[in-house]
């Protein structure tokens, strides 16, 4: 039997940020794309955040920059504890994971754990889930495995 893998699909590459909206604008004339409307996350009661395996209120605002297969996801923390924050807080502005289409979100994250690449924090969103990992040490990069429902 195969071990399960990520697969092909990269759907994201996101960026932490301290002022959303400016880096939404600074990113958009550098793309010549519009500026993508900016989302927050929903409050723990729906999206039943977890971070370090402990309930957390930690929200963010989000903006996507469709880019074909993959998009850039602009990230700014909002309330705390979460890796976005820890992110922000430890390395600044900087890239934050690559994110990965995926089926089997229990198997894949049991593999990943067992390869010492363990999870982090993870949530519910409208139609899914997801699931940052914790790979700077196996692979130099966060991962976020997305499933849609």
């Amino acid at each position: 039997m195969a071990e399960p893998t990520l697969g092909p699909t990269i759907k994201q590459v996101a960026i932490i940020v301290r002022d959303i909206e400016a880096k939404a604008q600074a990113w958009s004339a550098v793309l010549g794309l519009p500026v993508p409307q900016i989302i927050i996350t929903d409050p723990v009661e729906t999206a039943q955040t977890e971070y370090r395996g402990q309930p957390s209120p930690a929200r963010a605002k989000l903006a996507f920059f469709n880019m074909g297969q993959v998009q850039i996801e602009l990230i700014e923390p909002i309330g705390e504890p979460s890796e976005w924050k820890d992110q922000l807080d430890q390395h600044g502005e900087s890239l934050h994971h690559i994110a990965f289409q995926i089926q089997g979100m229990g198997e894949k994250l049991a593999y990943l754990d067992s390869q010492g690449i363990p999870l982090v924090q993870r949530g519910e969103y409208t139609g899914g889930r997801y699931a940052y990992v914790d790979g700077r040490v196996q692979l130099g990069a966060t991962l976020e495995l997305l499933e849609n429902d």
